[in-house]
């Protein structure tokens, strides 16, 4: 009787660590994932964030043509 229960016991113990091991492969593979999700909001953040710079330095370069030709209204 101890036998059965015994090999009862380690066939639990191994579907046990059997989907330990699936769920630690899946726990990497969704960190790559996220790692990569991270690095192209990253991406898109510094573009987004150099667009913003040039479009200011636009807006500061048409307000002065804007003054030196007269063209702009008074605040």
């Amino acid at each position: 009787m101890s036998d059965n229960v015994e090999s009862l016991i380690l066939e639990h113990l191994r579907h046990i660590r059997d989907r330990v091991d699936q769920i630690a492969d899946d726990v990497g593979t969704l960190k790559l994932r996220l790692s990569s999700l991270e690095s192209q909001a990253a991406g898109l953040h510094g573009d987004n964030a150099i667009a913003h710079q040039r479009m200011d330095k636009i807006e500061t370069r048409l307000n002065r043509i804007e003054r030196r030709l007269e063209l702009h209204e008074p605040a």
